[in-house]
């Protein structure tokens, strides 16, 4: 089964938690977190990616819990992960940068070196695999992101708003992507837009103010109010 909260709770420094006693499970499939910026949804998924720790309670994917210092490196080689910002490395190609990914998530450097081709034609960056990093643009930039949580085959991949500063074409063709890897592991792809919410998706999960106003079939959760945008914004608070 997908990632499971346990009575997690989280703030920064001396700041209010986030989240407080948050119990929850990951839908299986292809889910959307929305939510207002500030709702927790970065959050909650770098508490699931093993970025960060919660205070109290525990996050576990099949059992397996990475605040155990024993078990982290297989909850990581499980669960994939794509932050908001995608930086290039100084004078990696787009191959160097996505086989050093998977470097860092144990892979050997001969086998991250292979899979990176399987990993950048996945996400139809093949073509420009031997281009610096540097050079390409924002759209293939967050391609190489999702590259790089792909190429150790993560059973789960947590991608953090994908398509934040892409434009409509760059957007459609991230989605194909997304479609296409999710036949194969669960995703999970949080975003504050609701026309980010197609029919690529099974589930729909709703956050605000660190709580979870909905989680269902995507089907079910237009059917709440008659539309997206409707269904959205019976779910937020209206500060948001």
């Amino acid at each position: 089964m997908p990632i499971t909260f346990n009575r997690c709770t989280f703030g920064y420094r001396r700041r209010q938690p986030v989240l407080r006693d948050f119990t929850f499970e990951f839908p299986a499939g292809c889910s959307v977190l929305l939510g207002p910026n500030g709702a927790g949804k970065s959050t909650l998924l770098g508490l699931a990616a093993s970025l960060l720790y919660a205070s109290s309670g525990s996050v576990s994917y099949d059992r397996i819990d990475p605040a155990y210092r024993r078990e982290r490196s297989s909850y990581r080689r499980r669960v994939g992960w794509m932050p908001q910002s995608i930086r290039a490395v100084p004078g990696f190609t787009v191959r160097e940068q996505v086989s050093y990914s998977g470097w860092l998530k144990g892979l050997s450097r001969a086998d991250a070196w292979r899979r990176s081709v399987t990993a950048l034609e996945d996400v139809n960056l093949g073509s420009v695999a031997d281009r610096r990093a540097s050079n390409i643009s924002g759209g293939q930039l967050r391609r190489v992101g999702l590259a790089s949580a792909l190429i150790h085959d993560a059973e789960v991949i947590l991608l953090d708003e994908p398509t934040a500063g892409l434009d409509p074409r760059q957007r459609e063709t991230f989605r194909e992507v997304i479609s296409r890897v999710s036949e194969r592991c669960h995703v999970v792809v949080s975003t504050h837009q609701t026309e980010d919410l197609t029919d690529l998706y099974h589930s729909v999960i709703v956050v605000d103010d660190g709580t979870v106003r909905f989680s269902g079939a995507t089907a079910r959760f237009v059917e709440t109010a008659g539309s997206i945008e409707d269904s959205y914004a019976r779910f937020v608070s209206e500060e948001a």
